[in-house]
């Protein structure tokens, strides 16, 4: 009968329907099987595979509430049948949910992404490259063309790689070279080719360690500095001991910062972006710690006496210009008892234009209570003077002119983001109490000491105790070892919302940096992160940040965004992540389910690959993928 049925269903030319139905079957079948299997949680982020159960880790403490909203403990799975901890979601592939059209590429979530299209191309910084601002300033005096000029709204587009961009070479041998194809800027090699900065050779940038004062070399510079302190008898010129953070002013390529890392010497290198191409891109290509500023018209985004030392290699400031006001800036950030170290033609050529900049400085120098504790030329007829910050107001009482004046310090906030220059002295710091601070304790115990400038108050000190107790049980038992993060290829690392450094400072004994951000709508704790040997920088995540494309090798992101989206285009800021990081490299965030759910698929537009740790650890990695254009 069956078969009977059958053969009328041929006679009667009803196979077409047959085929359809099976087809039809074998796609319900497919369709059963594939619900079964687990879809990622960007997709379906309420999703039951979710981990539920949560343990308190004891590592971790509570964070303490002057610094930005600390993150809650790991959570941990108790139960070895639940589902795993994290979620790996690639990105997309190449034909897969993308289209393109119109030299553009758009993903399904809405976000179209095209390449910046701006003369400075691969190299592009926004708030510095800004030339309709630039070109309509009034005057370029005092360097206003070098300064921060952002566009608004911020830029969503996405910055091109160089031609034959590659996987930066490693530390530490990239200190010494790097690959040319990833900075190919050769007009540095060819101006300073008698000056051993930089050579080329072969696919190579090399770095001999040479500069403009320092002729023999950079460890016989150091070494030369060392030795004219220890003759003069200043014991806290001893490298890594007392003297342990150090800003170098028109660094070059950041040759003496780096020089000074075997020294634990953490030394803050800037430049503006100038005529000397790349100077600062070289520094971080190398890993060294680096920055791009100048010393125009506003303070620099340091904090009030944060360096111990500051040092300028012939870095071309005129410091008695406009009344002085770039020696002022120095004397703000330079910490009571710090040193400026000036090594600079009018140190020891004796021709009249010289000398005559030498009194100059000298009657500048003596205005500010800044003491020559040295002065002497090396064996390569390279001269260097050593100035000392007072301790105390002793000298400023005992001048004949009150000029420049102090500061008068009612209602100052010590924040310097889009300051302007102060023609008067910054008074010296004190505590709660009105004792003058004294200096931070020797490195490495001032890391985890009370910092100097922390409240005398016993509940403020107990809280930064526990915050770095809770980095340290974070970074030790999830960080290191339970995130997907090849830690050994990660050599720049950026904290954008840092608090007390406990970050960093957990970090302190893997092989890199860390350039702590405090945002300028957080509390100010940055004086606090210089206090422990630790460096960093006011900013605001609604702007673009002062560095070159492809500088850092992972950003950390500790509940940052909350507040911050209430004034910034999420998609604005992740675009400026992506410019930030070099392929490769990663964006570790932690923050609530929220945030985290509209991060991954903006990331995932971009092509990055994340995957998602205890439901509060996003793991994001940048990829070489760029829109067509």
């Amino acid at each position: 009968m069956a078969i009977s049925s059958v053969q009328n269903l041929f006679q009667e030319r009803k196979f077409p329907f047959i085929f359809a139905l099976s087809v039809l079957l074998f796609c319900v079948i497919i369709l059963l099987f594939t619900n079964t299997i687990q879809y990622p949680l960007f997709l379906y982020p309420d999703t039951k595979t979710q981990t539920q159960t949560q343990t308190r880790s004891s590592s971790v403490q509570v964070p303490v509430s002057s610094s930005p909203p600390p993150p809650p403990p790991p959570v941990q799975s108790s139960n070895p049948n639940s589902a795993p901890t994290h979620v790996v979601v690639p990105p997309p592939p190449e034909n897969d949910r993308v289209s393109t059209r119109n030299n553009a590429t758009t993903v399904d979530v809405g976000i179209e992404w095209k390449l910046c299209k701006v003369p400075e191309g691969v190299d592009y910084i926004p708030c510095l490259d800004n030339y309709q601002a630039i070109k309509a300033l009034r005057s370029r005096r005092h360097m206003e063309h070098r300064e921060r000029h952002c566009p608004s709204p911020s830029p969503r587009c996405l910055v091109p790689l160089p031609s034959g961009y590659k996987v930066p070479v490693s530390w530490p041998k990239s200190r010494d070279m790097i690959w040319y194809d990833n900075v190919p800027h050769s007009k540095l090699v060819e101006y300073k080719k008698d000056q051993n900065w930089v050579r080329k050779s072969g696919d190579y940038f090399v770095f001999p360690g040479g500069g403009t004062q320092f002729k023999e070399g950079v460890a016989n510079y150091i070494q030369f500095i060392e030795k004219t302190a220890q003759f003069m008898t200043l014991p806290l010129i001893k490298w890594g001991k007392h003297v342990r953070v150090i800003l170098d002013v028109g660094s070059g390529v950041a040759s003496f910062g780096g020089a000074l890392l075997d020294k634990n010497v953490l030394t803050m290198s800037f430049a503006p972006k100038d005529e000397h191409e790349a100077q600062i891109q070289f520094a971080l290509e190398r890993g060294i710690p680096a920055t791009l500023s100048v010393i125009g018209t506003q303070r620099l985004t340091f904090p009030d006496n944060a360096y111990d030392l500051i040092h300028c290699a012939r870095c071309r400031v005129h410091w008695d210009a406009d009344g002085g006001k770039p020696l002022l800036e120095l004397n703000r950030i330079l910490r009571p008892g710090g040193f400026f170290v000036w090594s600079a033609t009018p140190v020891y050529r004796k021709d009249e234009t010289h000398q005559n900049k030498w009194k100059a400085m000298v009657n500048l120098t003596n205005s500010l209570c800044w003491k020559a504790v040295a002065r002497t030329v090396d064996s390569s007829r390279i001269g260097v003077v050593i100035f000392q910050k007072p301790v105390s107001y002793s000298c400023y009482e005992k001048r004949k002119e009150n000029s420049p004046p102090i500061c008068d310090d009612k209602n100052r906030k010590n924040n310097s983001w889009y300051m302007p220059l102060s023609s008067c002295l910054s008074p010296l710091p004190v505590d709660s109490k009105g004792n003058l601070l004294s200096w931070p304790a020797p490195w490495p115990k001032r890391l985890k000491s009370e910092p100097v400038s922390l409240s005398t108050d016993q509940t403020a000190v107990q809280k930064f105790y526990e915050d770095t107790k809770h980095w340290s049980g974070l970074v030790s038992d999830v960080y290191l070892k339970g995130l997907s993060i090849e830690w050994s290829s990660v050599r720049n690392v950026m904290d954008m919302n840092a608090g007390y450094g406990g970050f960093a400072a957990a970090l302190i004994d893997q092989p890199l940096w860390v350039m702590n951000v405090v945002p300028i709508d957080m509390p100010d704790t940055l004086s606090i992160i210089f206090d422990r040997g630790l460096i960093g920088v006011y900013h605001d995540w609604c702007e673009s940040f002062n560095t070159y494309p492809r500088t850092m090798d992972l950003l950390h992101s500790s509940y940052l965004f909350g507040n911050l989206s209430l004034r910034c285009d999420m998609v604005e800021m992740v675009a400026e992540m992506d410019r930030m990081v070099r392929p490769g490299g990663y964006l570790l965030v932690q923050d609530t389910t929220d945030t985290i759910n509209k991060l991954k698929p903006i990331l995932q537009s971009l092509h990055w690959s994340f995957t998602l740790h205890q439901n509060q650890f996003l793991v994001g990695k940048k990829g070489f993928w760029r829109p067509t254009s």
